[in-house]
């Protein structure tokens, strides 16, 4: 009987002409990360302000937010209400404020890294990558 196992070794055991390629990642230039990072950034921006928008439509047609208006209304006599403060307009405001905090932060980010994996280089010696062709 034929195992894959026993396949394996019989394929593995037959030359293959393939060449294989080993190249050290030494330098990652600084401001192509920069801009990589802030593309990535703007990426989960627009998540950001979909998910905001999609997470507020599906609680204001739950109700949700009249049951928490009415349960606030009952502590505080009605002089306070959570539907006049929390609208789409407020709900996008906000959004859009958490998406350029995390825009600013991301691309920081992303440039940090790129100066301490050039820093990092100089003592571990780079990132080992190989690759094979067929």
């Amino acid at each position: 009987m034929s195992t894959v196992a026993d396949k394996l070794a019989k394929k593995s055991a037959q030359k293959t002409s393939s060449k294989q390629v080993r190249l050290r990642l030494v330098y990652i230039d600084f401001w192509s990360a920069v801009k990589l990072s802030f593309l990535v950034a703007i990426a989960i921006a627009i998540v950001t302000l979909v998910a905001f928008l999609l997470v507020f439509l599906v609680i204001q047609s739950t109700g949700l937010i009249s049951q928490v208006d009415e349960f606030i209304g009952s502590f505080s006599d009605g002089r306070f209400s959570i539907e006049a403060a929390v609208g789409l307009p407020q709900v996008f405001a906000f959004g859009s404020v958490v998406a350029i905090l995390n825009l600013i932060v991301v691309t920081v980010m992303g440039a940090v890294a790129a100066g301490i994996y050039n820093m990092c280089v100089k003592i571990t010696g780079g990132l080992l990558v190989g690759f094979t062709a067929n």
